[in-house]
């Protein structure tokens, strides 16, 4: 057989242009050892932390700990896939989520992968889940409001775009609630909401997005969804997850607003995670710097400059507390690093005044900053009015006579009372609250029987929207009270209190 020495050049001049040099350098470690949601890897020598590895599985871990001879990671899946002696790669690049429009309206896992059973997320874009917070020049004071729907919040602890305001309270007396409301009154708003669902039932969950959607509401809001059952480690990352994908709205010169529910099962998963590493515990066996974790987490919400387009994150971070105990470790934690707090009571709860806020501890460290001017001047002192009412309501009780001036307050009180409550998942428009608060504090419920009062309101506003329509629509587009729409306001409400009959 001959060989033609032109065809043999031809080939290998083809093979020569065709050469790639793939050379694969990456750096590998082996598992030393593998359980609850952690492995020890030997080997990793170069690696950063909070850098992604891959085990054989296809698995991802974070390398969390570095140590002298090893490398702790977190892994982010199965990990009973992984067994002792696997290979780990790592992948030189920090842990990143897709975000963009394609996430609004769906319910995805902390890694970004849907769970909803509506197909993949197709975007260009991504985030990572831990970026810096913007400093002090790039951002601009909390003056926007964002109206969460609730007459008890916004008249009394006013949220503000680009706030963080702490919801806190025992386990069943209301904070997701809250939170929904507030979600569901931003409807047409243009802002995004995303719910981080930590640590809950997947029961609770399915039911939160089933409101929203019956709502309408998951036109634009995300569900980040890390239940009871998933691994520490997810739990652990999803609020930095959530927190990404809202950040890109932010950046982009939109508002959002992230719910975190809950921190404490939060710092749960991050001491799981700590003590099985072996990093020394502190207060309450959690690691020292479990304060880090929420500061870094919370000091991302911000009001934009205007020179970076002036976008808003606000954040609703939720704590629960046992038995009231707010000087807990985690609970003080948040409300050092927040800008008031909403506390809910139980015993209010429970005697059917919902939301169950207590006015005297609640405070919204913006203030009147983030409020409508009408709301400022309507409500300015009923957060103490309803403080001093509480008080006055406990002196009562021991019997004593009262003198009429003393009586007339505390029935008042009452009336604001039962004003001031609000069937759930039912937000009110920010002017119908104007008018209801101004009518309860200036007296004009003072003849009502309090069991009407809900009634009397219902009725008022029915008044307002069909009577008075074009005062309200006014009132509604200047959304502050001049003389001239005060004393419409007072005439419209006297017309309406001589006409009213309390239904029998």
């Amino acid at each position: 057989m001959k060989f033609n020495a032109d065809e043999i050049a031809s080939v290998i001049q083809q093979e020569i242009e065709q050469f790639q040099d793939r050379v694969d350098v990456r750096e590998v470690g082996t598992v030393l050892e593998v359980g609850d949601g952690i492995a020890r890897v030997h080997g990793l020598s170069g690696v950063m932390a909070g850098e992604m590895v891959q085990f054989p599985s296809g698995v991802i871990g974070l390398a969390f700990n570095l140590e002298e001879a090893s490398v702790g990671v977190i892994i982010l899946g199965d990990y009973l896939q992984i067994n002792e002696g696997d290979e780990v790669k790592s992948l030189g690049r920090l842990l990143s989520v897709p975000v963009g429009e394609a996430v609004i309206g769906r319910v995805v896992d902390p890694l970004g992968n849907p769970m909803d059973g509506l197909g993949p997320i197709n975007t260009p874009h991504r985030r990572f889940v831990e970026d810096t917070a913007p400093g002090v020049a790039q951002r601009k004071p909390v003056k926007e409001p964002l109206q969460t729907g609730i007459k008890a919040v916004d008249a009394m602890t006013p949220i503000g775009r680009g706030q963080r305001e702490l919801i806190i309270g025992d386990r069943k007396t209301g904070k997701t609630a809250v939170a929904i409301d507030a979600i569901l009154n931003q409807k047409d708003s243009g802002v995004k909401c995303f719910y981080v669902a930590v640590g809950q039932k997947d029961s609770s969950v399915a039911g939160v997005v089933e409101i929203l959607r019956k709502e309408g509401a998951m036109e634009y809001t995300t569900v980040i969804m890390s239940g009871a059952s998933t691994p520490a480690p997810l739990q652990y990352i999803a609020p930095y997850a959530g927190t990404a994908m809202a950040e890109y709205f932010m950046y982009n010169g939109q508002h959002a607003l992230i719910v975190y529910d809950d921190l404490s099962k939060q710092a749960q998963a991050y001491r799981q995670l700590s003590l099985l590493m072996r990093r020394p515990p502190g207060r309450e066996a959690y690691p020292g710097d479990v304060f880090y974790c929420h500061s870094r987490l919370l000091e991302r919400t911000a009001k934009l400059s205007d020179a970076l387009g002036g976008g808003s994150l606000t954040s609703l971070p939720i704590i629960e507390t046992l038995e009231g105990e707010v000087s807990a470790y985690i609970p003080t934690n948040v409300i050092s690093i927040t800008d008031g707090q909403i506390y809910l009571q139980p015993d209010l709860f429970f005697a059917g005044i919902r939301p169950a806020m207590n006015a005297g501890i609640s405070v919204s460290r913006v203030g009147g900053a983030a409020q409508v001017k009408a709301m400022k001047k309507v409500a300015g002192g009923l957060r103490l009015d309803l403080a001093s009412f509480r008080e006055l309501e406990a002196f009562a009780q021991l019997g004593t006579d009262l003198d009429p001036a003393t009586q007339q307050r505390l029935d008042r009180g009452y009336r604001m009372v039962e004003l001031l409550k609000q069937p759930q998942y039912q937000p009110m428009n920010v002017t119908d609250q104007v008018i209801s608060i101004y009518a309860g504090t200036t007296g004009y419920l003072d003849k009502v029987p309090v069991n009407q009062v809900a009634d009397f309101e219902k009725r008022m506003l029915e008044f307002f929207h069909t009577r008075k329509k074009e005062f309200w629509d006014k009132l509604n587009a200047t959304r502050e009270l001049d003389d001239t729409l005060l004393s419409q306001l007072k005439s419209a409400l006297d017309e309406f209190r001589k006409q009213y009959a309390p239904a029998k």
